[in-house]
């Protein structure tokens, strides 16, 4: 699972470190910075996917770093600020805000909007299909083909290829897998191996001496996105399509902060 990277650009320590807290508790990589000096730095080495935004810094104006954040076009922007008139507000968002929380504001609404930044992101960048060679797997139709023929799969197959697939060769263990292909809660592990028993000799050349579900000894099950048989000329996989899980944002406390 790869977790999304946040940016705190906030020069309220106190504040800053609150706010990391949270965030980190709820799955997110955390960048801290209390300066615009240090925010630039961070953001270059860093590349977040989020930049929270304080409009007032100590060595500047958050406001056109937020511009400047925006010429960038790689990082979503949620600016949090004590200036709460609507010109203020107007003023955020034509800067490339994409969204403007006033101070005082609580915790739980915090969150929620940074997950709803995260997901429309998500959902703004997911392909409409992945591609490895013979291999095609269609997420809109939710079909596959291989070697131009489509595949009968169950939809509990389609769900467990998906899974696999979209870590780009990472492996999952069966209960991972369980967690993230399986609708509804199963004890049995071993209900993996008869899906993916049955899902081999579907996309498989040879069933028997698997080439692209691959079984890693103590650990479970990987998908090799770059095998091939001796038939298929080589081509690399597709290796830039990750669909980042939602992470389910967790509202501690009913706190305000300034």
């Amino acid at each position: 699972m790869e977790s999304a990277g946040i940016q705190i650009v906030e020069g309220n320590p106190h504040l800053r470190s609150l706010l990391g807290w949270h965030l980190q508790q709820a799955g997110y990589w955390i960048y801290q910075s209390a300066s615009l000096h240090q925010a630039r730095k961070t953001f270059y080495s860093c590349q977040p996917t989020l930049v929270i935004l304080d409009s007032d810094l100590p060595d500047g104006d958050g406001i056109e770093f937020c511009r400047w954040l925006q010429q960038q076009r790689q990082s979503l922007i949620l600016m949090l600020s004590a200036r709460n008139t609507e010109s203020d507000i107007v003023t955020g968002l034509k800067a490339g805000a994409d969204d403007y929380l006033t101070k005082p504001f609580g915790m739980q609404e915090l969150m929620a909007r940074v997950e709803a930044l995260i997901r429309r992101n998500r959902m703004a960048s997911a392909p409409v299909s992945l591609d490895y060679g013979d291999l095609k797997i269609d997420l809109a139709q939710r079909r596959v083909r291989l070697k131009d023929e489509f595949i009968d799969l169950t939809p509990q197959e389609f769900s467990l290829l998906y899974v696999l697939a979209q870590t780009d060769g990472i492996p999952l263990s069966r209960s991972e897998l369980l967690r993230r292909a399986w609708p509804d809660a199963i004890d049995n592990p071993r209900t993996i191996d008869t899906h993916i028993l049955s899902l081999r000799k579907k996309i498989e050349v040879d069933p028997q001496q698997p080439k692209l579900i691959q079984t890693v000894r103590n650990v479970g099950y990987r998908f090799h996105s770059r095998a091939q048989d001796s038939s298929t000329s080589s081509t690399e996989s597709s290796n830039g399509h990750r669909i980042l899980e939602s992470k389910e944002a967790h509202s501690v406390v009913g706190n305000h902060f300034r």
